[in-house]
């Protein structure tokens, strides 16, 4: 069983930086693909960014892409988003995805990860 917890979170100011992380347990974060979702308020979740088995392929929604960057350290089992410039519109619960697949596939659809986190809560104010 994988089991992923996000922390990281907060309540910052428009323009500023987060370091969002998802430790893996249970499973070698090797053999899986991992993505970020968030879900805003009164809003369907939706895709932000994933990231292959090894970190040789990544990939960005257009809402974020220049301002968040994915990225993975296998050997401590933990993923990151790294949030620079943010905006009220990023304010949202952060979810970590994870799938197993040893291949560059990384979906981006929601339907497409059977393990998820508890989400942790990112607010943007102006």
């Amino acid at each position: 069983q994988v089991q992923l917890v996000e922390s990281g979170g907060g309540l910052v100011q428009t323009g500023a930086s987060l370091r969002l992380s998802c430790a893996v347990s249970g499973r070698s974060l090797n053999n899986y693909a991992m993505g970020w979702f968030r879900q805003a308020p009164g809003k369907e979740r939706a895709f932000v960014a994933a990231i292959n088995w090894s970190g040789r392929y990544e990939y960005h929604a257009d809402s974020v892409k220049g301002r968040f960057t994915i990225s993975r350290d296998n050997a401590k089992n933990t993923v990151n988003l790294q949030l620079d410039s943010l905006k009220p519109e990023d304010t949202a619960v952060y979810y970590c995805a994870a799938r197993y697949s040893t291949s560059s596939y990384f979906p981006t659809a929601e339907n497409e990860y059977p393990y998820w986190g508890q989400g942790t809560q990112v607010t943007v104010s102006s």
